[in-house]
């Protein structure tokens, strides 16, 4: 199956997703109908329902020889959910998973430098 994003990419695709949305009534719109509202040929309109059929933005419901295409909105559910929470500035800061301990590595290393050099002291008067 290809990345909803590979296939909301394409213009056309776009287009055929906005009109399917936007169909009034049943919000089912032939192949005849689609060529005829995006101007381009039939293979071309084809070829970018099977694309958005297998991505499950479109679906199909065949009667005779006719084929009637809709949008589904819950493929894009996702994408949706995903883009508004990147276009969103959160309220507050993203507290960052890691904290800076380079203060406080040096004041450790400043506390063990001086307790090392208490214990030299120390030691050396006992070996003296």
């Amino acid at each position: 199956m290809a990345d909803v994003f590979d296939v909301v990419a394409d213009p056309t695709r776009r287009d055929i997703v906005r009109l399917l949305h936007d169909h009034p009534g049943s919000g089912e719109m032939s192949v005849g109908e689609l060529v005829e509202a995006l101007g381009i040929t039939q293979p071309t309109v084809s070829k970018h329902l099977k694309v958005l059929r297998e991505a499950g933005l479109v679906g199909v419901r065949e009667d005779g020889q006719h084929r009637y295409y809709r949008f589904e909105a819950g493929a894009l559910a996702d994408l949706s959910m995903w883009m508004s929470e990147v276009g969103q500035r959160p309220s507050q800061p993203r507290v960052s998973p890691y904290v800076d301990l380079t203060f406080a590595g040096r004041a450790l290393g400043g506390i063990l430098r001086d307790a090392s050099d208490r214990l030299s002291a120390v030691w050396g008067k006992l070996q003296g």
